[in-house]
């Protein structure tokens, strides 16, 4: 088979492919807005949204909460740590140490 019409075939079969995707693409895009659009997918998006603002402080407190906890219990692990910190290290160019 010659190279034009190797090209040829390819370019005919990009061609139908994409017109054909389009087509499909169209499809799916038609489907999803008839599905938004539907009341009881529309209610029960108002229902989620009014469930999140009711439930949202409470969460976020909770959250807080855990993590002022979380902090605390790094916060007492570090600081009873008896590993040396950056200025203990005499490998440590500048005005925390000289190298050897």
């Amino acid at each position: 088979m010659s190279k034009v019409l190797m090209l040829a075939v390819g370019a005919t079969g990009y061609v139908l492919g994409a017109r054909a995707g389009r087509e499909r693409y169209d499809q799916i895009v038609a489907l999803s807005q008839r599905t938004w659009s539907n009341p009881k997918v529309q209610q029960a998006k108002h229902e989620a949204q009014d469930l999140a603002r009711e439930k949202g402080p409470v969460v976020g407190e909770k959250l807080g909460d855990a993590a002022k906890k979380a902090a605390g219990s790094v916060q007492s692990k570090v600081g009873s740590s008896s590993s040396p910190t950056v200025s203990d290290n005499p490998n440590i160019v500048g005005p925390q140490g000289d190298l050897p």
